[in-house]
Order: structure tokens, then sequence, then C-alpha cells
């Protein structure tokens, strides 16, 4: 599994131009089952997304596809957890 912080590097102008597009390439990656939660920091400044994709070479391909990727729009940190411990609505995941 994977956690990852997008920092905007762009203003929020240019990234709001590809809000609609960065929208339906998440829509497509969690049809496809590679991501569970996301959404934007506070105070405005990025986002972050949870994958539970296992491959790091996999999640580099599918993250390249995002707008914000494509455009130089976001810097990406990723870290890679191994869930050992869960509450029970979120045991799926262990």
């Amino acid at each position: 599994m994977f956690i990852i912080s997008l920092v905007y590097k762009a203003s929020l102008e240019e990234v709001d131009r590809f809000i609609p597009e960065h929208i339906e390439y998440l829509n497509e990656q969690y049809a496809k089952g590679h991501f569970i939660l996301s959404g934007r920091k506070e105070p405005r400044t990025g986002g972050v997304i949870f994958s539970t994709i296992g491959n790091r070479e996999e999640l580099n391909n599918i993250l390249a596809q995002d707008p914000f990727y494509r455009e130089a729009l976001a810097s990406y940190e990723i870290t890679e957890i191994i869930p050992t411990k869960a509450s029970d609505e979120l045991a799926f995941l262990l």
C-alpha cells in the first residue's frame, strides 16, 4: 500500500485548469481498484492519495498518467506502508 502526497508546483489558477481532467483520472483509478481514498490538503497546497497497488513500478506508471504529473503541476512524495493493524472497518487492508 502507498500513500502519495502531492505538492503543487504551479499557481492554483493553473492547477484549477486541470481539475476536471484530474478528477476523470481519479475516477478511472477508483474504478480499477487502484485508489481507495483521496482528497485535497488544507490549506490547499496539494493532495493525498491512498493506493492499494502492491508494486512501486506499477504505481509510478499509473501516476505518470495524472494530468498534474504530465503538466508538471505537482511533485509527488510516495511512502510505502505495510499495514499491520486496522479498525474492523478497514481490516480488509491487512
